[in-house]
C-alpha cells in the first residue's frame, strides 16, 4: 500500500462539476493498493496516517497530530500510485490491485481511518473521473509505504 499525504488548509472533489466532498484544515490522502495488500499493511497505514505529527505547535515545529487541530482527512483512491515508469514512456500499472480488490480496500482503509479520527474522513468516489483541488499548506507533502511482510 502507498499512500501520499498532502497536509492542506482545504481540499475538495468534483465530479463532472458537482462538488462530492470538501475539508478544510487538514490532509489530502491519495490511497494506492497493490496486489496482495492485506488487512494489516490497511491497519498500519490507518494508524500512521492519523497519528502523523506534521502541524506546527506554538513554537512553529511540527509536533501535532491531525487530531489535536480538529482536521479531517480527505481519502482518494489513487492507482496511478502503482505506476512502473522504469521502461518505456507509458506506466505500466501491473502492481495495482484490480479494481475490484481495491474497491474494497478503500473501503476498509476509509473505515479503519474513520476509526483513527474522530473528527472523520470525506472521500473521493472510486472508479470516478474526479477534478481534485487543494491549498496545500507548507507545502507538506510525505509519501508513505508500507510492503507486505
Amino acid at each position: 500500500m502507498r499512500v501520499v499525504v498532502q497536509r492542506v488548509r482545504e481540499a475538495a472533489v468534483a465530479i463532472a462539476g458537482e462538488e462530492i466532498a470538501r475539508i478544510g484544515r487538514g490532509f489530502l490522502v491519495l490511497a494506492g493498493f497493490g496486489k496482495g495488500d492485506t488487512e494489516a499493511q490497511l491497519a498500519w497505514m490507518a494508524r500512521k496516517v492519523a497519528t502523523l505529527r506534521i502541524f506546527e505547535d506554538e513554537t512553529g515545529r511540527m509536533t501535532l497530530p491531525l487530531s489535536s487541530v480538529d482536521g479531517r482527512a480527505l481519502v482518494v483512491a489513487q492507482f496511478t500510485l502503482y505506476g512502473d515508469c522504469r521502461k518505456g514512456a507509458r506506466p505500466s500499472f501491473d502492481r495495482s490491485a484490480p479494481p475490484e480488490q481495491a474497491r474494497a480496500l478503500y473501503a476498509r482503509f476509509c473505515a479503519l481511518l474513520e476509526a483513527e479520527l474522530p473528527g472523520g474522513v470525506a472521500k473521493g468516489a472510486f472508479q470516478e473521473r474526479m477534478a481534485v483541488s487543494l491549498v496545500n499548506d507548507g507545502p507538506v507533502t510525505l509519501v508513505i509505504e508500507r510492503a507486505a511482510a
